[in-house]
């Protein structure tokens, strides 16, 4: 009878998986984030919408999907969704019925307002990291992020 080879599985386990920190951060900061959204009837994704067009308005789909890193067939119903709560308006373009072009609502610009506080509630949530390790973290995850792109 022969021994049957030890293979080493290590590598497989959760506890060695940088995807599962990652994963689980990024769960609990969203979960973090649901009572201060729900109060403005959105969820998390139509949130990061709204950030980069209360930070630059009047983006096309294709500009908001590469700042987002999404596809814009997931993007495109996010935006209907917006649109139909008159957060934003759609617009095609006049010489390129491709390029189809997005902006704010006075309704969705006034909504900044009610949101300006929601990024330092989060940090109260965050508080076991001081400022600086905030940074170290957001600069580290910045640079895996841009190498995988």
């Amino acid at each position: 009878m022969t021994m049957a080879k030890t293979e080493d599985y290590s590598s497989l386990f959760l506890e060695n998986q940088l995807c599962f920190p990652l994963y689980a951060a990024s769960r609990l900061i969203i979960k973090a984030y649901q009572p201060h959204l729900s109060k403005l009837d959105l969820t998390y994704p139509q949130y990061l919408v709204l950030l980069v067009l209360w930070e630059e308005d009047y983006l096309t789909v294709s500009q908001i999907s590469h700042a987002l890193m999404l596809e814009s067939n997931t993007l495109t119903p996010l935006l209907k969704r917006l649109e139909d709560k008159g957060l934003l308006k759609r617009t095609r373009d006049k010489d390129d019925e491709r390029k189809v072009f997005v902006t704010l609502t006075s309704y969705g610009k006034a909504l900044r307002e009610k949101a300006v506080c929601i990024p330092s509630e989060i940090l109260k949530n965050v508080e076991v990291l001081d400022l600086d390790e905030m940074k170290v973290l957001y600069d580290h995850l910045g640079k895996l992020i841009k190498h995988l792109k």
